[in-house]
């Protein structure tokens, strides 16, 4: 079975049609997502949740080629060494000894703003998936500059080997790496144009006056500025990054306005 096993905690109750629980849609979408959101319990004696926007991406150590389709694969998160979550999975009060920190993480691409007849029926196209599971330390050397390499050339593709690697001794000391071990996880899409009241449909006065439709919206990148110390022209990874994004978020986006799912 390709999909995550529904739960209490992870079923999409509103809009049922539009929730996903396979492995390629979720991890496809936390891969191509260039923040994600992760939350945690701080401390017992502190009832409010703490958000904090970070850089990860999922993948398997022990099976480096292990599919994202296929298969669960583990999350990968990059910190400073002193920041308060790479902290807290050794401290006892608020993780699990035996599974680690309980974290949820979310993931969100807008793809569309959706103008229908009336404030109510305006909408958003979008592609979102919430993770839940248990982080823990990367202690061992060989999969931390595994995570490191992963997270930077999810970022920007074959950029790891286009820098001046591996990491120092202080560069590695002053990361952290969390792994988090995926327990349950759904995704969400909504792709479309505006689905309008009948009431509001029928009335020719309202067409008339109101428009209606989606606007495509995508992340777009720029042309590269050199760093005022740059001694070197772009390189083809570089403009391959500005290149395929560009291209394949605006397809993206017109897609979703074609398509209707749930």
């Amino acid at each position: 079975m390709s999909e995550y096993p529904k739960t209490a905690r992870n079923t999409v109750n509103r809009y049922r049609g539009r929730g996903a629980y396979d492995y390629e849609t979720i991890h496809t979408i936390v891969n191509t997502c260039p923040i994600l959101h992760v939350s945690f319990n701080p401390s017992p004696e502190d009832p409010f949740p703490t958000t904090l926007p970070m850089i990860g991406v999922m993948g398997s150590f022990s099976s480096p080629s292990a599919s994202l389709s296929s298969q669960p694969v583990d999350l990968y998160l990059h910190g400073y060494v002193s920041s308060r979550l790479m902290r807290l999975p050794t401290t006892e009060e608020v993780a699990n000894p035996d599974e680690g920190l309980p974290l949820c993480i979310a993931a969100t691409h807008l793809d569309g703003v959706v103008l229908a007849l009336t404030p109510n029926h305006h909408s958003m196209n979008y592609r979102s998936a919430v993770l839940h599971g248990y982080a823990t330390l990367v202690t061992s050397p060989e999969e931390k500059l595994y995570a490191m390499e992963l997270v930077t050339n999810n970022m920007v593709p074959s950029r790891w080997e286009n820098t001046r690697v591996p990491p120092n001794k202080v560069e590695m000391q002053s990361t952290s790496i969390l792994r988090v071990q995926i327990v349950s996880a759904s995704a969400k899409v909504r792709t479309g144009e505006p689905g309008e009241d009948r009431n509001d449909e029928k009335d020719e006065a309202v067409r008339g006056r109101v428009w209606t439709g989606v606007v495509p919206t995508w992340i777009a990148f720029g042309e590269p500025v050199p760093a005022k110390t740059n001694r070197v022209g772009v390189p083809d990874h570089v403009r391959e990054l500005v290149e395929v994004c560009n291209r394949d978020g605006e397809k993206t986006a017109i897609e979703a306005v074609e398509e209707r799912k749930g």
